[in-house]
């Protein structure tokens, strides 16, 4: 018995590590380049290092975000279409490089997402103790009608801070629809939410 419990544990914890990405794939979608021209085809994204690959009748191109100002992918493990712009961003506050991210939501404030591969720790039992493996995780960000891009830590106060005169408003929505900054689902819900406010 203990033995086929090892085995299965074991086939688990290899199928965990084995996940593949979105990333990983080939995309149907079009890219439109810094000189306007929109290249259709196959699209693989590296969130990693801000570059596509676009497979046109079987000849790769590689472009970076410095020479691509959009592109969108039909994401077929989402069976939905993603939407990707470059933006003028600074990670440590000094000189700013085109980004690529991802557009989530749009209104007075823009919903933005990038997509990164971390190892996180999870106990995988008595047996095998504590194990690592490749995790995506997703970063949001706002953009603000000034132009101004600034990152969702994961801190609540710090969240709410940034909706101005609409704090309190907003942490009653989410407390109220149990919503939190770390799924999608629910930062989408929010910030869609703190648009409406401004539409009525």
């Amino acid at each position: 018995m203990v033995k086929v419990l090892t085995l299965c544990l074991t086939i688990s914890l290899l199928c965990a590590n084995a996940q593949q990405f979105p990333f990983e794939f080939w995309h149907d979608g079009r890219a439109v380049l810094d000189t306007r021209d929109t290249l259709r085809g196959k699209i693989k994204y590296d969130p990693q290092n801000d570059m596509i690959q676009v497979e046109i009748q079987s000849r790769f191109e590689s472009y970076t975000s410095r020479k691509v100002i959009f592109y969108e992918i039909f994401d077929q493990s989402l069976d939905n279409y993603r939407q990707f712009y470059t933006l003028p961003y600074s990670v440590s506050g000094g000189y700013k490089t085109p980004t690529f991210f991802e557009l989530l939501t749009e209104g007075k404030i823009t919903l933005l997402s990038k997509e990164a591969v971390e190892y996180r720790s999870s106990n995988a039992g008595f047996f095998y103790g504590n194990i690592s493996r490749l995790v995506l995780v997703h970063n949001y960000f706002l953009l603000r009608e000034d132009g101004s891009i600034l990152r969702v830590t994961g801190s609540k106060n710090e969240f709410l801070s940034l909706m101005g005169s609409r704090e309190k408003e907003i942490r009653d929505y989410m407390k109220e629809n149990r919503l939190g900054l770390e799924r999608k689902i629910d930062i989408i819900r929010v910030i869609n939410y703190y648009n409406s406010l401004f539409s009525k």
